[in-house]
């Protein structure tokens, strides 16, 4: 399904959000370990942060929601089935969150021309390199 403007793409990067928390939160539950569920549990809490986030961000800029039409970008790519995440271990965490840096980076390039929307979306990217670094470190 194409993205096709600012509300589809933030809509998206919600559900991302909400699906994320909700594997960290189904995985720090299941953790082999106390520190990699402590580790889930914290990423869950950020999620919900990045959920804010977005939805603030949406808010902010709404009156610019319809006037730029975005091309060429679809949902596909960066979409995860339930049963791909039936791990829970740190590769699918991993696998998770090279998946959201992906379509924030992706996300902000498509949407320069709202650069306040686009800035939000590079800051998520960079909070999700962050995670990245540090379940690779875990790992």
């Amino acid at each position: 399904m194409p993205l096709t403007n600012f509300g589809a793409i933030l809509n998206f990067a919600e559900a991302l959000e909400r699906q994320d928390m909700a594997f960290y939160d189904e995985a720090a539950a299941a953790a082999d370990s106390q520190a990699l569920g402590n580790l889930f549990s914290a990423l869950a809490r950020e999620n919900k942060k990045h959920i804010a986030l977005v939805q603030r961000t949406r808010r902010e800029n709404v009156t610019e929601m319809i006037l730029e039409p975005i091309r060429d970008f679809t949902r596909t790519a960066y979409q995860t089935e339930p049963e791909d995440m039936a791990g829970m271990d740190s590769a699918a965490a991993v696998s998770l969150e090279t998946r959201a840096l992906r379509y924030y980076r992706d996300a902000a390039e498509k949407i320069q021309a709202l650069p306040e929307v686009s800035r939000a979306l590079k800051t998520l990217a960079k909070k999700r390199s962050r995670r990245l670094e540090r379940l690779e470190s875990e790992a």
